[in-house]
Formats: C-alpha cells, structure tokens, sequence
C-alpha cells in the first residue's frame, strides 16, 4: 500500500506510526519545523531530511549510513513491524523522500499521505500542537537494500552502455538548461541521454493527490519512458526524483531506483 487516503488515516491513527516530513526549497521562506510545531496530525513526529541526511556529504540529501539510520529509528520508537504513514505540507511532495528511504532500508509497511496536509486541512480534518513524548527502544534492525541508488560512475558508465533509462524530475526549463540552477556552483541542463518527467505531472493539481495509474502510464509514454525497463530517476538534489519514484511503483509495483547525488552532484562547474 504505497498510498493511504485521508480517511483512511482518519480511522487508523491509532494503528500507525506518523512522521511529517515536510521539507521546503530554501526560496519559500517557510519554516517546515516551526509549522509543525504550530499544527500537525495528531501522533505525528517531525522528520527533518536535512539533519538526517549524510552531514560528511558536501551534497545536499545524501543517503545517511545504515549504522545512522538504525540509531535514528531507535530515538523515534520505530519498530521493524510498525505501519509508518508520511506526509508533508510541501509544495514538493517531500514525503516521497522518506517513503523511499524507510524502503531503501528495509521497512516493509510505509505509505505517504495521498493529498498530504493540504488535503487534510481542507477536508476540516482534526490537527494539533500537542509534541507526545517519544518513547525510544534499541529493538529495529535495518536490511538496506544498495541496489536501488545509483552514484555518478554508474551514471557516467550508463551513457555508454545504456542499460538503464535515466528519468529527471526537474521542470522542463531547467532540464533543457534555459534558467539557471537554484543552487550556486551548478551548470544549465541535464545527463545525456535522460528523459524528462516534470515531477508536478504526476500529482493532481486540485486534490494534491497522485494521479490514477492510467493516467500517470500516459504521461510515462508521453515523455517516452518505458516502465517496463531498468530505470534510475533524478533531480535536483535526491527529493523530487522520489516522486516519480513513487509514481512508477504505482505503475509497474516494482521499486524505485534513484540517483542520490542528482544534478547537484552531476551538474557542478
């Protein structure tokens, strides 16, 4: 079950393990932390992608070592059997991150919040500012799963061999290169060879939610990527690629493949 409903949450809450990982590009001035403070889904922990991120990594969202994860896991009480739920109140779908991360490391039962919080506010559904006190326990073993992040050689060895699609989230100008980076020190444009799949295509704009397998297999072929293949999706720095991640386990119920280092990583001057 990669999505969940708002209502579904609605009747679950008691069942599930909740983490709001809203994550926000630096250009919003919002303050995903402070917002949560403020208002979240009751039971919700706060999960921050930065602080959780590879800090020996001079690229932004690099994977953390299973040895940090583990630990990580054990502060927030997690069990290896827990049914977790992420959602966020972003305009990048930051959820997704966290969703393939918790995969990536072996959870079995994680689902993102179809709509998220903006969805859950607009349905007048119940929120608070109550912070429950964690109870942590040293009990979750991780199963990380290496095979489903590329790195750069990968990538390089991949644009002569072309065994692998490589799919970028990035809206369309910036993959074509006519605007400049949000990040310093980064070229215009993309990997040669990859394709392009705005990761905004693939949500409805009105709900917040995914778009409907059917729909999310046309926009696929639309921009000429074949599901059925080996693909690695990309963006800017790891977040949006999680996106399309998610939308091609909807399509095809395979696991995502992402490329870690993204265009923050390939694209720097």
């Amino acid at each position: 079950m990669n999505l969940v409903t708002t209502d579904w949450l609605e009747s679950n809450l008691d069942k599930v393990k909740i983490f709001d990982a809203s994550w926000h590009m630096p250009s919003t001035k919002r303050n995903a932390k402070k917002e949560y403070t403020n208002k979240h889904i009751q039971g919700a922990m706060f999960w921050d992608v930065d602080e959780h991120s590879d800090k020996n990594s001079s690229y932004p969202h690099m994977m953390s070592s299973s040895d940090y994860w583990t630990k990580m896991l054990w502060s927030y009480g997690i069990k290896n059997e827990d049914h977790i739920i992420v959602y966020d109140f972003s305009d990048v779908y930051s959820s997704c991150r966290l969703w393939f991360s918790l995969k990536y490391f072996g959870h079995k039962k994680v689902s993102v919040l179809d709509g998220g919080m903006k969805k859950w506010l607009k349905e007048n559904k119940n929120t608070t500012n109550k912070l429950e006190k964690i109870k942590k326990i040293d009990s979750y073993r991780v199963n990380e799963n290496t095979v489903w992040i590329k790195n750069k050689k990968d990538i390089d060895e991949n644009i002569k061999k072309i065994s692998f699609q490589t799919v970028d989230a990035r809206n369309r100008e910036r993959f074509e290169g006519k605007v400049d980076e949000p990040r310093p020190g980064l070229k215009k444009g993309s990997i040669i060879g990859s394709k392009n799949i705005p990761f905004k295509d693939c949500i409805d704009s009105k709900t917040n939610t995914f778009k409907t397998k059917s729909e999310l297999i046309k926009i696929f072929n639309k921009n000429k990527v074949d599901s059925s293949k080996p693909i690695a999706f990309t963006c800017g720095s790891g977040m949006t690629a999680c996106v399309l991640g998610m939308a091609y386990s909807i399509i095809s119920g395979k696991n995502a493949v992402i490329y870690d280092g993204s265009w923050a990583e390939y694209g720097k001057k």
